[in-house]
């Protein structure tokens, strides 16, 4: 009885901020509003969105781009968290703080940073012009977009990992090596092995809120590049089609959804680590 009842604030939290919202996206989804005012339940607004060349290629290039960024935190996190995790150093806590601080800043402020250091006016091209050297163009592009998502997001990706790996059972490690494994077959069969549902969680972490961002595209890319965060941001606060956003959401969210239960599937079957 008592675990029931601590979890009545849970529950009624997420009632409150994400079953009702998820509800209300839904109506406004499915729905469209009649010339007298009358919302009526209607398919109208996902044949429209799957009509539109322009949308879709936002919602492709969104896709892409957050693969792109979600590849790229695992191949530069993995390491660091390998590293962090293994190394024997004092050190070590201090190493994984400056990893948090910036986290600790809002998105916008460590994304509009960026645009002061990589501006056709910001420190790198005011220091290449001193030398003479014709400024680069580091903006304004879909290369700007992925950077700064694998700057904002890299931690999501570097944290579940290193949480996996200092967990792991170091005796396993030391007794593979004790059967005559080697360095190579110890990190391939077992440490990576065990380290996956770090991996997956870090993917879904990071996969989630890129494929969703808005701002990043909107700061980095000067607007000058839509993915479906800027759509859905217009729908809302400037068009005000609150039906048509809604719609637009609920895509995403599906396309979210899918990518939880890939991620939930394979991990389950990783689980437990390999065999020499």
């Amino acid at each position: 009885m008592k675990k029931t009842a601590a979890a009545y604030p849970y529950i009624l939290w997420a009632i409150v901020f994400t079953v009702i919202p998820l509800i209300l996206v839904a109506y406004y989804g499915f729905t469209v509003v009649d010339e007298g005012g009358k919302a009526t339940f209607s398919m109208q607004n996902f044949v429209t969105f799957f009509q539109n060349e322009q949308l879709l290629k936002a919602f492709w290039r969104s896709i892409y781009m957050a693969v792109i960024a979600t590849v790229i935190c695992l191949v530069l996190g993995y390491p660091v968290a390998y590293i962090l995790a293994m190394s024997k150093s004092k050190h070590t806590g201090f190493l994984m703080l400056l990893l948090i601080i910036p986290m600790w800043m809002n998105l916008l402020l460590r994304t509009y940073a960026w645009v002061m250091i990589l501006d056709n006016t910001g420190l790198i091209n005011s220091f290449l012009n001193k030398f003479g050297i014709k400024s680069f163009e580091f903006m304004y592009h879909n290369a700007s977009i992925v950077f700064g998502m694998v700057y904002n997001f890299l931690p999501f990706m570097i944290l579940p990992i290193h949480s996996v790996l200092v967990k792991t059972d170091r005796s396993v490690i030391e007794a593979a090596a004790d059967l005559g494994a080697d360095n190579k077959k110890v990190f391939c069969k077992i440490i990576f092995p065990l380290s996956m549902p770090g991996v997956f969680s870090g993917i879904t972490m990071v996969f989630m809120p890129a494929v969703t961002t808005f701002a990043i595209s909107d700061i980095l890319s000067g607007r000058k590049i839509q993915l479906m965060g800027n759509v859905i941001e217009s729908q809302f606060l400037r068009n005000y089609n609150w039906h048509y956003g809604s719609a637009i959401s609920l895509i995403l969210i599906v396309i979210i959804l899918f990518s939880v239960i890939f991620s939930s599937k394979y991990e389950k079957e990783n689980k437990g680590g390999g065999l020499l």
